[in-house]
Parts: C-alpha cells; structure tokens; sequence
C-alpha cells in the first residue's frame, strides 16, 4: 500500500508540473513559482542598478547635471531612483542635504479633516517619501536626519522664497502642481545642489488644462543643459501586469 501510494504522489506531482505555466513568459522569465524569489520579491542592494537602458539614462544624467527631469508612468522607478540618488550623494558628501517636496493633493477624493499638528497633517501625502528613504537608510537612521534637518521633507507651499544650496531636492508628483509651482520649484536651485522633478503628465489628480508638468517639460527639452528623461511602459519594475493594464486603460 505504501509504495503504491507512493506512485500515485509521485505521478499526480509530476502531472501537476506539466501542467505549471509561466503567467508571464515573455517577462524576463517571471513566473508565480519563482523559486529563488529573484524577481518577484526584490531584496534590498547598498548600490542600485538600472533595470532598463531609459533608467540608466535617468541615472546618468543625475550624475551629470543640475536639473532633470524624469516623466514616466507609474512603476518605472522615477521616485525611488531619484531618492537613492540623493542618499547616495549625501553619504559621499556631495551634497549636506536633502530636501524632497510633494503637492498636498488629494487623489480623486476628499480626506476631509485630518487631526495633528501641521508634521501628522501632511504625513499621508508623503507617506511614499518616507517609504523609500526607510528602504535605503533604515528607520533609525532616518528618524535621527529628520530631527537634525538633515533631510527635509515639505509640501511645495513652504518652499517659495528659499534658496537651496548644497542639497539635493526631489519633487515628486509634479504632475499635481500647476505651471507657477514648477518655474517657483525650479527657481529655488542654489549653488551645489542638484534637482530632480518627477512625474507623470497623463495621471495628474487636478482639474484638466491646470498641470503645468507637460508645459515645462516641452520647454525645458529646448535646453540641452537639462535634460527630460522619459520613460515608458517597457521600463516598469512592478508587477508585470501593471504595465499591460496601462496600455488599455
């Protein structure tokens, strides 16, 4: 009876690996029953690499220039590239400081009253900065350079009449700020600093016709000093079916 019993296991285990396809095939070699976690469940790396040649681009050109822009949809790395560059500077001493920014709107509806002081207020709307800087620096870590002002995290409505030297300042979310908020953003860049705006003009949460993102970039583009990184569906790092919803809806 054991042996027989083992022969079924056996012939109904290899019956089911016959019939295992990859979900995904054409996507790197992602499956659902990726043994080895390596795509699907991404360990944290101290030195970030480039899963596209567009993000190499992006990349490079933070390294090599004072302003950039990076437009993509959602998933192609803007944010998170953009943040562990500027860890990356700040612990190499290129820069003293880190200031991120992102516009207080609400994605489609209203929060109402949100209870706390002015910090608890704004933590939802930020709460994707956080995230990446805890991924690359740690929670501890991260909580000390927030008490020393080391890293700054504003809503753009305080940064008019600043002038940022010697920091790295990333606006996220751009798409959510108005043409004004931008030239204002852009006009903070001092001496030392480097500026990366991030964003997708075709997912803004404002009014049509008021995101100024796509109004900038046409014109910035013209300036050969400041590259307009653009990324697409291809260079999306989620889950592979985000990339095939976004090109139908």
């Amino acid at each position: 009876m054991a042996k027989r019993s083992m022969r079924s296991k056996s012939r109904d285990s290899a019956f089911a690996q016959e019939n295992v396809h990859p979900l995904f095939p054409g996507r790197a070699g992602w499956t659902p029953h990726d043994p080895d976690g390596q795509f699907r469940d991404r360990k944290y790396v101290k030195n970030i690499r480039a899963m596209s040649p567009a993000q190499q681009q992006l990349m490079d050109a933070v390294d090599t220039n004072s302003v950039v822009l990076a437009l993509g949809p959602a998933g192609t790395g803007k944010t998170y590239l953009a943040i562990a560059k500027a860890v990356e500077a700040l612990e190499s001493g290129k820069v003293q400081r880190i200031v991120l920014s992102r516009p207080a709107v609400e994605a489609g509806e209203s929060l109402g009253f949100l209870p706390g002081d002015l910090q608890e207020k704004l933590a939802p709307y930020l709460r994707p900065l956080y995230d990446a800087l805890t991924e690359r620096l740690g929670t501890k870590r991260l909580k000390a350079m927030l008490a020393d002002g080391i890293i700054e995290i504003a809503p753009v409505a305080y940064m008019r009449g600043r002038t940022l030297s010697e920091c790295f300042v990333v606006i996220d979310e751009a798409q959510n700020c108005t043409y004004t908020q931008i030239k204002m953003l852009l006009t903070r860049l001092g001496w030392r600093s480097t500026m990366v705006l991030t964003g997708d003009p075709d997912q803004t949460d404002l009014l049509p016709g008021i995101s100024g993102l796509a109004d900038i970039a046409a014109k910035l583009d013209r300036l050969p000093e400041i590259p307009v990184v653009r990324l697409a569906e291809g260079d999306i790092v989620r889950h592979p079916l985000v990339a095939s919803m976004l090109t139908v809806l």
